[in-house]
């Protein structure tokens, strides 16, 4: 485990400290998780072994299903979510079963730990007609010239042909922000209209985009777009930030939020626009298992949500529009 993440809390007797990093090293060197899961995961694995420490457990056969059970039941009392409870056992039993993998443990009572189902809420969506308006605010001003006497900022314009780029990949691909932020400029193949993604859990997958979001990359990546922004911190980055670095998903998260409040639309960040044009597909008739794999989603069950997302809409215009409803 990190120092820094070691020093803020207090220290665990020896074989508990020495399994949690070597669940961390099992997390971010054989399986290639992402720094986020990694953290989460580590951070709860902390939670649990700090818990049994308190109740005197000194080493990883010690945590048996009692103590797993009440330290999910301590969590609950201190105003955990059923997700974060979830995600806690989920932790918990994949710690366990590394302990046990790796002869810290002689066997892995956590298979028996069961955990609440997280309540799915549906996830909010914008209209076709709200998807282009916020596109459109996001594109305001790209055709202002970047000097003479309009007194336009070149670094401003380059920004915003950047910022429309990056609005219709997101919408056009369903990518979550992390993706997009990943893509490097051969990430694309311009030819076919496909991007080339690294989702979760390291998986490679291609997912097209159409015109309009092929139109905005190629005006980014000519002058006076991403060569504006261009420095040696820049690398083969796709998308770039002010000052020349890779884009970070908080400044695309602005540029969504910022495009919604122009547009006047309900206020989603990146995955609303995933939710969006997953819900879009859909409804124009696309088949559940293809918007799977264009999402990126491990199992069908994930993508499923959407078909309520639809069934909801339908049964709201539905109400609206039948005189008998």
């Amino acid at each position: 485990m990190s120092a820094a993440a070691a020093s803020s809390r207090d220290p665990l007797p020896p074989l508990l400290e020495n399994s949690l990093s070597a669940f961390e090293r099992h997390l971010t060197a054989e399986v290639a998780r992402s720094p986020h899961t990694v953290r989460a995961y580590v951070g709860d694995a902390a939670r649990l072994l700090d818990h049994a420490s308190r109740m005197r457990i000194t080493e990883p056969d010690g945590v048996d299903l009692p103590v797993l059970r009440s330290w999910l039941a301590k969590e609950h009392a201190l105003g955990a979510s059923r997700a974060t409870l979830a995600r806690r056992a989920s932790a918990a039993r994949a710690w366990s079963a590394y302990c046990q993998a790796a002869g810290l443990r002689a066997s892995d009572p956590a298979v028996a730990l069961a955990s609440p189902t997280p309540r799915r809420h549906l996830p909010r969506v914008l209209t076709g007609d709200q998807a282009d308006r916020l596109i459109a605010a996001g594109a305001a001003g790209v055709d202002q010239p970047p000097t003479g006497d309009t007194g336009g900022d070149p670094h401003a314009a380059a920004l915003r042909l950047r910022d429309v780029a990056m609005l219709e990949l997101l919408y056009a691909s369903g990518l979550r922000v992390a993706e997009l932020c990943g893509l490097d400029i051969d990430s694309l193949d311009r030819g076919r209209a496909l991007a080339r993604v690294i989702g979760k859990g390291n998986k490679e997958r291609a997912v097209p985009f159409g015109r309009p979001a092929a139109e905005a990359i190629d005006r980014w990546l000519a002058a006076p777009g991403r060569p504006r922004l261009c420095s040696s911190l820049s690398g083969d980055a796709l998308f770039l930030g002010a000052r020349g670095a890779r884009v970070g998903q908080r400044a695309v998260r602005e540029v969504v939020h910022r495009a919604a409040q122009a547009a006047n639309v309900p206020d989603i960040g990146p995955h609303g626009l995933r939710h969006s044009a997953a819900t879009h597909l859909l409804e124009g008739g696309a088949d559940l298992r293809s918007v799977q794999e264009l999402l990126g989603h491990a199992t069908l069950g994930t993508t499923q949500i959407y078909t309520h997302v639809t069934a909801e809409r339908l049964r709201a215009t539905y109400e609206q529009a039948h005189p008998r409803a």
